[in-house]
């Protein structure tokens, strides 16, 4: 717990205050990955091999842009900051902890942005959502990673909209910011590699099926090149009771 409040206290300053309220939970994201990291391993490797398997054919490495880089476990910081110029690194919430580690490794080729990827506001007035219209602007562009994000832009407007009273408009908001996400990917001209968990199941000890979902909330699954189990919850975080295993697909 001490880590974790001086984490979170490192971090505010650093934040802007836009961002300030995501901080928490990117905190307890890290306690979690911490307290799991046996369990999540061979997903982080799985992860972070999809991302140098694109790497290997890549001519041009001059930058390349991660979203949703978060605590960077799933990607291959080290190896990108090798061989790129540049590394642009985007999230709402960099931890303390995170730019630490960066600059006791030296990548001082990484650069930080504070952004939210999920296009809600947009939709949310109406309009059209284009969150990755950014990347257009973003000179020299040769690699874009999404690192285990899009299910989270439908997770997090769900939540967003309940708070806002409005979970009524979640059916149609939620695919259309996933597939926006997939779209802006794809119309993007340079290399990318998406990395994401397309739907999860939880069992119990005996292997009851207690709950399961579509994470893309009905959006086409993308094609990909391999896919893989995550135990997001294993048995004996919790409750103990229970785990959580989302299926990861990479291509």
């Amino acid at each position: 717990m001490i880590l974790e409040a001086l984490d979170y206290a490192a971090s505010v300053p650093l934040t802007p205050a836009a961002f300030r309220p995501h901080i928490a939970s990117s905190v307890s994201l890290s306690a979690r990955a911490r307290r799991c990291k046996t369990a999540w391993a061979e997903h982080e490797a799985h992860s972070q091999a999809q991302v140098l398997e694109t790497m290997k054919t890549m001519r041009e490495r001059r930058t390349a842009v991660v979203l949703g880089s978060g605590l960077l476990r799933d990607v291959p910081i080290r190896a990108l900051s090798t061989a790129f110029d540049t590394v642009v690194l985007v999230d709402l919430v960099h931890l303390s902890s995170v730019r630490l580690w960066l600059a006791a490794k030296g990548l001082r080729n990484t650069r930080l942005i504070h952004r939210d990827l999920s296009g809600f506001d947009e939709a949310i007035a109406g309009q059209t959502a284009e969150p990755l219209a950014f990347l257009r602007q973003v000179p020299y562009l040769d690699l874009v990673v999404s690192a285990n994000i899009l299910s989270q832009i439908g997770v997090g407007c769900r939540r967003r909209l309940e708070r806002e009273g409005q979970a009524d408009r979640a059916a149609d908001i939620v695919p259309a910011l996933i597939a926006a996400h997939l779209e802006g990917l794809g119309a993007l001209p340079c290399r990318t590699c998406l990395i994401t968990d397309i739907s999860y199941h939880v069992t119990d000890r005996q292997g009851k099926v207690l709950e399961e979902d579509d994470l893309l909330a009905g959006v086409a699954v993308p094609a990909h090149r391999t896919s893989w189990d995550w135990p997001v919850i294993p048995f004996g975080e919790g409750t103990g009771d229970y785990q959580a295993v989302h299926r990861v697909i990479a291509g």
